[in-house]
């Protein structure tokens, strides 16, 4: 048994990671580059992209499957299941989309970063000014894509402490593994 604090908290932070997670997912398909030849420029371009995505929408999907729960948990501080198995599925469920989230902000840093001073390398050696409208639009599209990252960061920090918390109450229950 948990106190109301605990319960509304796991309420929370699973509600602020399924936040994150749609806005990560938002921002990454809705922000398309044009330019001037009228070429285009988005995250399906990129496969990581593409990775960080589904891991932000897997992570969305989790946080869904999880709120029901969540909630029934917060009201009356006991499982909607009481056969054991749920704070099983909690602590393994929320190990694994915290790794998941974990690689999928990895990802979209590690792969930003390199494409932006990559880019920026080839722009300063054929003496492309700052101001230029192709390398804004390049600078602009993976700072985007930084600031989606940054969000999922939140979305796997969220997930990190739910995490945590059900280890505790794993460890106080009985469980299906014990």
């Amino acid at each position: 048994m948990v106190t109301k604090a605990v319960a509304n908290s796991m309420l929370f932070l699973r509600i602020v990671a399924l936040a994150a997670s749609v806005v990560t997912v938002t921002l990454l398909v809705t922000y398309k580059v044009k330019f001037d030849d009228g070429t285009k420029l988005s995250f399906r371009d990129f496969n990581s992209y593409w990775y960080e995505l589904v891991v932000a929408a897997i992570g969305g999907a989790y946080c869904i499957v999880q709120l029901p729960f969540a909630i029934y948990y917060a009201v009356h501080q006991k499982r909607l299941i009481r056969n054991g198995s749920l704070p099983d599925f909690d602590f393994f469920g929320d190990k694994v989309i915290c790794v998941l989230l974990a690689t999928g902000v990895g990802v979209g840093f590690a792969v930003s970063l390199e494409f932006k001073m990559f880019f920026d390398g080839i722009f300063d050696s054929v003496g492309t000014a700052k101001n230029d409208a192709t390398r804004s639009a390049y600078d602009k599209f993976f700072d985007r894509v930084i600031v989606a990252s940054a969000i999922l960061l939140v979305a796997c920090l969220s997930m990190i402490i739910v995490s945590v918390i059900s280890s505790i109450n794993r460890s106080q229950s009985k469980g299906v593994f014990s």
